[in-house]
Order: C-alpha cells, then structure tokens, then sequence
C-alpha cells in the first residue's frame, strides 16, 4: 500500500484542479471514509469494557506489542494516507485524535485549522490503536511516564533536497485519549537574505563577522521560528569552515555538511536532555552550537554558560516581544538568583528576532519581524532592571539594523502585503502602530 487509496486519490486530484483553476480550494463534497486495516477491528473488538481511562490506552499498547510485522506496516500505510494529504493540500499541521477532534482529521492551512470531512470520521479507540502503532517501546514508555511524547516520522515520499519528508510530531493524553498533532518540517531551507534582515544584523548573524555571543528566535507557536534558524544555521553552512552542533526535540531539518561539520543531536535519542547535550557539547569542539528551545532554568544556565566560554549560540523562546524574551529569561530564576542572571543574560546576549506569520492579501502568509541588536545603552537597560527603554531604543535604531515590530508591519501594510486590519491584530503596541498609520 505505498500509493494513496485510489478513492482519496480521486479527491486530492479533483482538489489540486480547482485549486489551480481559480485560486480558492473547493469543499469536497464527496464524503469517503478511509477503511481501517482488519486488524483493527479485530483488536478493538476484543478491548474490554472495563478497561477504560489509561488503562485502555494501555491494553491497546499491549496489543500493539503483539501485532506482527506485517499488520504494524499495513497499519503505518494506512495512517500515511493522512501525512500524504498533509503536503497535498499545503497544510502545515494535522491533529487527530482525542475528544477534541470530535473524531475529525483537522489539518491547519494558510495559519486556519479546520476539520476535513472528505476523511471521515474514527473512533478514539481506532485513532489511539493507530497512533500508539506509530511509536517504538522507548517511546511507549515515555508517553506512559509524562503522558507526551515527541518524536520525529518519516513518509517514503521523496523532497526538493532528495531526502524522505519528515515530521515533528507530539503524541499526548487528551481527557484519558490519546490526541496527536503532527507538523511538516520543510524540505528546503529559505536563504536568509529572503528573511530581509538590514545588513548589518545579517553580517552579526555570521560566524566569519562575529565568533561569539547568543542570539534567540523568538515567537509563539507556527511563527516560522525553525525556519529562521535554519536559514541562519544555512547560510553559515555555506559561508566558513566550522563545526555546528545542532541540539533539537526533535531534530527537524537535516542539514548536509557543506563548509562546516553539521552533527545533529536529539534529545531522548542521541542524548537525553538538553543540558546534557549542551554540556557535551563544550567538549566536541564546536563553533556555533544550536540549541532547539530554551524552555528551563538548567537549559538556559547551560546555555549561557556555553555562549560564556565564547561559542556562537543561537536558540528559541516562545515570546511574542523582544522585551518580553528578556524578561521570560530572567523571570525563570528565584529572586535572590535574577540579578546574576541579568548580569550575565547582558554580558552574551547578541541579538533578538522576534516574529509573526501574518495573513498575507490574496493567500499565504508573510513574515513580519523585530530585532534588537544589543548596544552598549540595551546591555545596560538590562543590567539596570529597565528593560521597558529598549523598545524606545528599536523604535529609534533603524540605523543600526533595529525595527520594532509595529513598524515592520507598517512597512508591510504600506507595501499592501497585509491589510491595515491585519496589522492592527497582530501589534503588540497598538498605540505606538496607531501613530504610525
């Protein structure tokens, strides 16, 4: 079964012929539901109906177990049906599973995320049978243990850089069910001089210009974050002889060695947190060391620590500001522990990209952005607990490579990339866009 069902055929083509034809994907009218392989009724047929909550979940792991090799494949063919529509239809995120999907395949488009009635509706009991078929033992374990569990999936469909697409994914309990949300990682990287940086923060963003320091991508979720990165973690790629150790949960895009010795490291597979691949790493040789996501005081503490001992260093934050980033660090800390850390956040800290994905006019979104380049009065705002005057400063840095992130979207309300609405929405200081409009 390598080749989608021919009824789902049917629809995604009929799909992708009005999509070219006028612009706006039709509703598919036809409702198909896709047949569950036999042995999943078969299994299901023999859940007990005492067994419910985690227990459930966990005799269908049991079952799982069981299964022999060839009806886990067939399994695995059946649920790629649904990863394949994914880059059928552009999507950059599935969901399923769980109460939450009222038994729907909900996939996210042009930053909208909708059911899609075309694929029918399941069962929890055949959606948590189908997604515990897509872990190994380690990660049953895992999922068991903190009730999540993300890892990386591969489709046997060939990318624009050759290799199988691939997948984040993040398997979790929804209301005693399991629910899964799946992202398409791309398959090929954005130059970065496509990202429209003022040159002078591109040139900081480069090992060759400036060998040392952190520097975050900011944003909330499906802001385009690990595009960025990539870009950057790319053009370096491409620019210097160097060593990159890329530390992710999990790993998304592969990059090829170019110039540089490109080492991927993931987090529950290649090593098991991301403080101890921080820490490892200060002894691999590294020049520039990617870190997937500051999200604890133990991987910000390593991460400072290595950007300290001189490597370049660059990570994510899910904020939404550039100031905000700076405080989330430092609010991350007891009290008797924040004046160090704001000390020492000063001392490394490079630059920061905060950014949004924005609906772009006539389909599609575009990327809008602030930057902070730290200068010698941003440093001592930080130092001195007043970090409300570095918006001031990006406001007035323009010169020096800074925009806030109002003015960039004034820029693209101007250049009729976005609507004046869709700029309002998206503001953080909605006075401050006001006065520019």
């Amino acid at each position: 079964m390598s080749t989608l069902n021919p009824a789902l055929k049917e629809i995604l083509e009929r799909q992708k012929a009005g999509a070219n034809g006028g612009g706006v994907r039709p509703k598919v009218r036809t409702m198909y539901s896709p047949v569950l392989p036999k042995i999943c009724k078969t299994v299901l047929g023999s859940v007990p109906h005492s067994a419910q909550g985690e227990d459930r979940v966990r005799f269908l792991a049991d079952q799982v177990h069981a299964l022999l090799d060839k009806d886990r494949t067939h399994m695995r063919e059946f649920f790629d049906q649904f990863a394949r529509y994914m880059l059928e239809i552009g999507a950059s995120d599935l969901d399923a599973g769980g109460p939450g999907c009222r038994g729907q395949i909900w996939y996210r488009v042009d930053g909208d995320k909708r059911p899609h009635e075309a694929l029918g509706t399941f069962e929890e009991d055949e959606t948590d049978f189908l997604f515990l078929n897509l872990l190994n033992e380690r990660q049953m374990n895992v999922l068991f243990e903190e009730y999540s569990v993300d890892f990386s999936y591969q489709l046997p469909v060939e990318g624009k850089d050759g290799r199988r697409r691939r997948f984040r994914a993040t398997l979790y309990f929804d209301y005693d069910r399991l629910a899964l949300n799946m992202r398409a990682i791309t398959d090929e990287v954005r130059p970065l001089r496509s990202l429209e940086f003022h040159p002078l923060i591109e040139k900081g963003l480069m090992f060759r210009h400036v060998r040392d320091g952190l520097t975050l991508i900011t944003g909330v979720t499906g802001s385009g974050k690990s595009s960025t990165l990539d870009a950057i973690v790319d053009a370096n790629n491409e620019d210097v002889h160097a060593h990159i150790v890329v530390i992710g949960k999990p790993i998304e895009y592969m990059h090829h060695s170019k110039k540089c010795v490109v080492r991927h490291r993931e987090v529950g597979k290649d090593v098991p947190t991301f403080k101890a691949g921080i820490v490892q790493a200060l002894r691999q040789d590294p020049d520039i060391v990617v870190i997937g996501e500051m999200r604890d005081p133990e991987t910000i503490s390593a991460g400072l620590e290595i950007t300290d001992s001189g490597h370049k260093v660059f990570s994510t934050l899910h904020t939404s500001s550039a100031v905000e980033s700076i405080d989330r660090i430092i609010g991350e800390y007891p009290s008797d522990e924040q004046e160090r850390v704001r000390n020492r956040l000063a001392d490394v800290l490079r630059c920061v990209v905060s950014q949004k994905l924005c609906p772009r006019i006539g389909g599609g979104r575009v990327l809008a952005k602030e930057v902070l380049w730290m200068t010698p009065s941003a440093r001592a705002a930080i130092k001195n607990d007043n970090t409300g005057e570095i918006y001031q400063m990006m406001w007035e840095g323009g010169n020096q490579g800074m925009i806030t992130l109002e003015q960039d979207l004034y820029r693209l309300a101007r250049q009729r990339l976005i609507t004046p609405e869709t700029a309002f929405d998206y503001a953080n200081n909605k006075r401050r866009l006001k006065q520019l409009m």
